[in-house]
């Protein structure tokens, strides 16, 4: 162990590919810190990059993080702040030369490193990408190594906090609770600004000249492996227990949160508030890892198009039965039926409506198969001919186009020593990251007990975001949706009242999936996952909402039987 008597402070300039460009000059020009991060990847990403290498063998990295690098690396040099970055995707030796030529162009001395041993696509032929979720620890041994930007290919997005905090402080891989400190706070840290106020169920309780630009979020780690989540002083924004407890919920599947170098209890995570704009992170205790690391398996799927008709007015029903009947059809005449379709009707027109787009509802067909010309032309084909022969007022949004390929995503899992771990050194030298040898076989976590139930007393029919606030998101075909309630009194009457039955009613859509209900008193929580809602992941677009981002906030728009106490 080597403590430092000041905590580490680390920020966040990017939670996607795509995330604010100016981002990166903000955090190093808004205050003291001594690592940035970026976190760039995520299941479609690899998808995306994958594409890009089948076209440019040189390719497969983030290519804005190198343009925002161009502007802000001799800013980080005079700063003597490190970068660490997933943005390498699949390709980090590529990154990490562009760097070193870039650093060379401008004139500054940097040192240069990257982790791999990632990719294993060599071991599932035919997928596009398939990359292993590596820990922090080839970023420690980088940055020990006196590395100032180390760029990595598929770590965990918390590794990205958890490798800079190991070296540090000298962590070793039994100190689990230490660790998962970390991986709590690199949890918060991961997605930006969702921890500063972005995309936060009770916005409008702040004033929109706070949550119109939000400050990304950073952390100071302590050495025992506590955390206070803050952000640049100025900055806009809001940290507080809710917003830190919204992305703590965020793309989790229970109280065990699992990863590479240590699997961290959510269930003992405590919050409060140290100050304006910081909340404090404590009481994290870690587990080993499990004995084997996921592998994000993306591959093509086929291809895929959809056509939107829009039907006004009167009779939306007959007039939606009408086409579908019509299409089908034609289809069968042109002998050239896609594999899959799927037909939604988005009832947004309103009776007696004052525009013509609020008497207007929306029927969507979307369309799969392996054969492109089937999505593509020969949808075109029936779609367009019944344009002066359907329903009355016909049209569509947009003509469909030639049909474009979808993504499949899947997961899978290697024994930790199928992994050859790497960190490849400023210098040269190549430093194998041993592979984690104490693991634990993850059981679920016993169901805490339930708070006492609410005092009786009369109820108001209200939707259920009056008194909870809630987060969701996507892990593979998986959805979650994390609700919380900001008081005990609340919390009380939630743990009671949301049950999985409950949840079902609410939104019907998920009742032919298996949902699992995990409560996190310590949160003030119930996280629910939806197995099997988003089909084969992201890339596929199974659903209207493919990442399930706002099935929270349907969630909390529903109706039910309140406490008046409550409201």
């Amino acid at each position: 162990m080597n403590p430092h008597p000041t905590p580490l402070r680390i920020g966040n300039a990017s939670g996607f590919y795509g995330d604010r460009f100016d981002a990166l000059r903000e955090m190093l020009t808004g205050g003291q810190l001594d690592v940035l991060t970026g976190d760039y990847l995520a299941e479609l990403t690899m998808l995306i990059l994958g594409r890009d290498r089948l076209k440019d063998p040189s390719a497969g990295y983030a290519r804005t993080f190198l343009k925002q690098l161009e502007e802000c690396l001799g800013l980080a040099h005079e700063r003597g702040v490190r970068i660490v970055t997933n943005a390498g995707g699949l390709n980090p030796a590529g990154l990490a030369d562009a760097v070193r030529k870039l650093a060379d162009r401008l004139g500054i001395s940097v040192r240069v490193a990257h982790v791999e041993g990632d990719d294993l696509v060599g071991l599932y032929p035919g997928s596009l990408a398939a990359h292993a979720y590596l820990g922090g620890f080839g970023i420690a041994a980088c940055l020990g190594a006196g590395a100032d930007v180390v760029v990595t290919g598929r770590v965990t997005d918390a590794a990205l906090v958890t490798g800079p905090a190991v070296a540090h402080f000298g962590w070793g891989a039994g100190d689990h609770d230490r660790l998962a400190g970390a991986v709590v706070a690199g949890h918060v840290l991961e997605c930006g600004t969702q921890a500063t106020g972005g995309n936060y169920a009770f916005f409008t309780e702040h004033t929109a000249e706070k949550l119109r630009r939000p400050g990304f979020p950073l952390a100071e780690i302590h050495e025992d492996g506590s955390s206070v989540i803050t952000k640049h002083p100025g900055t806009g924004g809001v940290v507080d227990v809710g917003t830190v407890t919204a992305q703590l919920l965020y793309e989790t599947q229970g109280a065990r949160y699992a990863g590479p170098d240590v699997t961290a209890r959510l269930d003992t995570v405590r919050l409060s508030e140290d100050g304006p704009d910081r909340v404090r992170v404590e009481g994290v205790r870690g587990e080993a890892p499990p004995p084997t690391l996921k592998v994000g398996l993306n591959r093509l799927g086929g291809f895929r198009n959809e056509v939107t008709f829009v039907l006004t007015g009167l009779d939306i029903e007959r007039k939606a039965a009408l086409v579908q009947e019509q299409m089908d059809l034609a289809f069968d005449a042109a002998k050239s039926r896609p594999g899959e379709l799927r037909w939604d009707l988005a009832r947004t027109d309103h009776a007696d409506a004052s525009t013509e787009e609020t008497a207007s509802a929306l029927l969507r067909l979307v369309v799969r198969d392996a054969d492109q010309e089937v999505v593509g032309r020969a949808l075109s084909a029936v779609a367009v001919e019944l344009a002066l022969a359907s329903y009355p007022g016909f049209h569509v949004l947009t003509p469909p186009g030639k049909g474009a390929p979808y993504g499949v995503f899947d997961d899978v899992y290697v024994p930790h020593g199928a992994v050859d771990h790497v960190a490849v050194l400023h210098d040269g030298r190549r430093v194998a990251v041993a592979p984690a040898h104490d693991t634990l076989v993850l059981e679920d976590v016993p169901q805490p007990a339930l708070p006492g139930p609410p005092p009786d007393g009369p109820t108001a029919r209200a939707a259920l975001g009056l008194v909870a606030g809630a987060r969701s998101g996507d892990k593979g075909g998986n959805a979650n949706v994390g609700v919380w309630a900001r008081t005990d009194e609340a919390w009380r009457w939630l743990a009671h009242a949301l049950t999985v039955e409950r949840f079902r009613q609410l939104l019907p859509e998920t009742e032919e999936f298996t949902v699992v209900r995990h409560v996190l008193p310590n949160l003030r929580a119930l996280n629910f996952v939806v197995e099997g809602i988003l089909g084969e992941g992201v890339a596929a677009q199974h659903r209207f909402d493919p990442q399930a981002k706002a099935l929270g906030e349907w969630l909390r728009s529903r109706r039910l039987d309140i406490p008046e106490a409550l409201l």
